[in-house]
């Protein structure tokens, strides 16, 4: 499985109305069918330019899904956000492959079961 990480710097003027449109542009995004869920982050760490920064991931159902999104759906996804924010929104793209995935079950505070994915 492949993520398609798209992590954003938000200038603070823009923030809310970003915030309401990047909830419907996800949703946008997996309507394309390419991916099979999304998950939308805030990043922590503060940026010196005042900035929020977030991070969406989306996963693709294989890398000839990304591909398909790249060719039919992205150039005309993207211009949405591009139009709406100009630069007030700076982004970056990365992809990611999933090597391997761990998970832990706890209850009250017992370890019940760990698991490879």
């Amino acid at each position: 499985m492949v993520i398609y990480n798209v992590t954003l710097s938000v200038d603070k003027s823009v923030n809310d109305e970003w915030f309401v449109w990047i909830k419907e542009h996800i949703l946008q995004v997996l309507a394309t069918g390419k991916f099979t869920e999304a998950t939308l982050t805030k990043v922590l760490v503060e940026e010196d330019s005042g900035n929020i920064t977030y991070a969406v991931q989306y996963r693709a159902k294989s890398r000839q899904a990304l591909d398909k999104y790249y060719k039919e759906d992205a150039e005309k996804l993207k211009a949405d956000g591009l139009k709406r924010f100009a630069d007030q929104v700076l982004a970056f793209r990365t992809e990611l492959e999933i090597i391997d995935e761990y998970s832990v079950t706890y209850k009250q505070g017992c370890l019940l079961k760990q698991k490879n994915i």
